[in-house]
C-alpha cells in the first residue's frame, strides 16, 4: 500500500475527523462528520435515523449517482485504527459527505463545507508540491500545543517509518495487518510491549501513539525502526518471516540501548504520560 494512503487525521474547529486516501481522493469516516456537525454521542443511531426520512440519501448508499459532471459514490468501508483494535469504517468521499452535510440541521454546516473544500483543494497542493503537506502537518501539531522541538523529532520519526514501510513493500509485505504485526515485533523488542499494550499504559484509546511519547520514547522508536530497515537491507531478506526477524532483530539493538540508559539513569523509558494530560494552551515536549 501506498503510505499515502494510511489514514491520518483531519482537524475542523478542533475536533478529529479521520480520513484516508482512496483512488486518489479523501474519504471520511461519516460517524466521525456527524459527530462534528451534531455532537451526538450516537453517531450510527442519528445515521439511521437521518436515512429513515431521507429517502435520496438512503439510496445513494446503495447506488452511485450521477450527478452533473461528477458521480456520488457510494460509501466505502476503510480500514482504520479504533479502541477496539483495526475495524473497517463506513466512509465517504467529499461528494458523498456534502450531500450528507445538506440533510443535517448544523450551523456548523456552512463552515463544514468550507473547510471540505478547502480540504480536497490541499490535496491537489500536496501532490504537486509534497513540502506543503509537511508544513500542513506541523502547523496541525502546533495548532494543538506541541513544541517545535518535539515536532521536530516527530516528522523525522514519520520520515523514518516510511522509509521502513517502503522496505517492507520491496521487500513482499504488502499487507496493513502484516505492517502491524511486523510493528508489533519492533515494539516488543524495544520496549519489551506490544503498541497495544503501551497504549493501556498511557490511558489512550483510539489516539495515536507516537502523539503521546515524550522525546526518549521516540527517539527509540526510531532506533528500532531506522536498524529494521537497515538490517532488511543489509540481509536482502525477503517475506513475512524474514522479516519479522528483522524486526525482532533492529527491534532488540533499540531495546539494549534502551535497557542501557535504564540503568544509567535509574529511570524507565515507558511511562504513563500523554498529551490528553498535559495543560492546555501550553507549549508542551509530550
Amino acid at each position: 500500500m501506498d503510505n499515502n494512503n494510511l489514514p491520518k487525521i483531519a482537524i475542523f474547529q478542533k475536533k478529529e475527523i479521520r480520513k484516508q486516501l482512496h483512488n486518489g481522493e479523501w474519504w471520511f469516516v461519516i460517524s466521525d462528520v456527524i459527530s462534528v456537525l451534531t455532537e451526538s454521542i450516537d453517531p450510527a443511531r442519528y445515521l439511521r435515523n437521518l436515512r429513515s426520512r431521507d429517502t435520496e440519501l438512503a439510496n445513494l448508499f446503495d447506488v452511485a449517482v450521477e450527478k452533473g459532471a461528477s458521480q456520488i459514490e457510494t460509501p466505502l468501508s476503510l480500514l482504520f485504527d479504533t479502541a477496539g483494535g483495526k475495524q473497517k469504517l463506513p466512509c465517504w468521499n467529499t461528494e458523498g459527505v456534502f450531500r450528507l452535510v445538506q440533510s443535517i440541521p448544523s450551523k456548523k454546516a456552512e463552515p463544514f463545507k468550507r473547510w471540505l473544500a478547502k480540504t480536497g483543494y490541499e490535496r491537489i497542493q500536496e501532490i504537486e508540491n509534497p513540502e506543503l503537506a509537511q508544513k500542513r502537518m506541523k502547523a496541525t501539531y502546533r495548532a494543538k500545543g506541541y513544541s517545535d522541538e518535539w515536532i521536530g523529532r516527530r516528522v523525522r520519526g514519520i520520515a523514518i517509518r516510511d522509509e521502513l514501510t517502503d522496505e517492507w513493500q520491496k521487500r513482499g509485505v504488502t499487507d496493513q495487518r502484516d505492517y502491524a504485526i511486523l510493528t508489533a515485533e519492533i515494539s516488543k523488542a524495544t520496549f519489551g510491549i506490544t503498541p497495544s499494550e503501551y497504549k493501556k499504559v498511557k490511558g489512550l484509546k483510539r489516539e495515536n501513539l507516537r502523539d503521546h511519547m515524550d522525546d526518549l520514547e521516540l527517539l527509540f522508536t526510531q532506533l528500532g525502526e531506522a536498524s529494521t530497515t537497515e538490517i532488511a537491507r543489509t540481509d536482502g531478506v525477503q517475506g513475512m518471516e524474514d522479516n519479522k526477524n528483522a524486526a525482532k532483530r533492529g527491534g532488540s539493538v533499540a531495546g539494549n540501548a534502551r535497557k542501557q540508559l535504564e540503568k544509567e539513569t535509574g529511570k524507565k523509558v515507558v511511562n504513563d504520560g500523554n498529551y490528553i494530560s498535559a495543560i492546555p494552551n501550553k507549549k508542551i515536549n509530550p
